[in-house]
């Protein structure tokens, strides 16, 4: 099943390796469901079944010109569960794909979900605003804007160079790393680019963050660049009752790359945790009985 159809019929690519517990992973913008291939193999072969997929608009998913917002990439995250019959999942977002975990918590009420993991993830708000000064500037999001207008094949050299934090010194990924990505990126539409851009940085999702309530582990890169660690992950782990954060010591944002061994002992021995097996039907109960209640 390479392909299935989402809520408004547009195609998804999903890569379903192994067997067992299901365990969902949601990409980071600008790429695809590969760049999770180290840590999904590390999750299959240690009996859990690895499930990614590619997001509209990029790699092997159907291009439509509309529905980049979270709203619609949670509905596709609820369509792929669904395709699967993924119960009792953990969901792992990174990037930007942590927005549609959290934004699949509150909108679909957390169905199925029995933990969550959040990779270099934008939640809970990446703009600076006038309650969240530590956020990034709009013009930076905009000069993005520009560079990718005006020379998206260009632009994606420098983006991935400062994604992977490679400097004059530093070089924890290779030349052909930052090549691949780049041209990852280049699969998508420019539509989907621009437009999913523009939706992580400005959705703001502090008020999802009420509805994540199963164990939750949070990891992020003290110098991530791309995604500010005081913006988001330290913030999400103040926000999230009974989260756990580790944070990577000078790591930049690109961790599936360049810490990969480190982040997938630690994934994995999370995954270790995961409550009993129900456990998400019956936080699903809960919550449709207490919205119920509340009328």
């Amino acid at each position: 099943m390479p392909f299935i159809d989402s809520h408004d019929d547009t195609e998804l690519y999903v890569k379903d390796w192994g067997y067992g517990r299901p365990v969902v992973l949601l990409h980071g913008w600008p790429l695809s469901a590969d760049t999770f291939d180290d840590l999904g193999m590390a999750i299959a072969e240690a009996g859990m079944r690895a499930i990614a997929y590619d997001r509209r608009g990029f790699g092997r998913s159907e291009q439509p010109w509309d529905g980049y917002d979270y709203d619609t990439l949670a509905d596709d995250l609820a369509a792929v569960m669904e395709a699967v019959d993924a119960r009792d999942a953990t969901l792992i977002g990174f990037s930007m794909g942590g927005g549609e975990v959290a934004r699949y918590m509150s909108r679909h009420a957390g169905a199925n979900v029995a933990q969550a993991v959040l990779i270099s993830s934008v939640v809970p708000c990446m703009a600076l605003t006038d309650d969240n000064p530590e956020g990034v500037d709009p013009a930076t999001f905009a000069m993005m804007t520009s560079g990718i207008r005006d020379d998206r094949a260009a632009f994606w050299w420098s983006f991935f160079k400062d994604f992977y934090g490679v400097g004059l010194v530093s070089r924890p990924v290779s030349d052909e790393v930052i090549a691949w990505s780049s041209t990852i990126a280049m699969q998508a539409s420019l539509k989907a680019t621009l437009a999913c851009a523009n939706a992580f940085a400005t959705t703001d999702f502090r008020p999802d963050l009420a509805a994540m309530t199963v164990p939750t582990l949070i990891i992020h890169g003290t110098s991530d660049q791309t995604v500010p660690i005081t913006a988001t992950g330290r913030k999400a782990a103040a926000a999230i009752p009974g989260s756990r954060l580790i944070e990577y010591d000078g790591a930049p944002h690109g961790l599936l790359a360049t810490h990969k061994d480190q982040l997938a002992h630690d994934v994995l021995e999370f995954l270790a945790t995961a409550p009993a097996a129900g456990t998400a039907a019956r936080i699903e109960r809960a919550a449709n009985g207490a919205a119920s209640w509340n009328g």
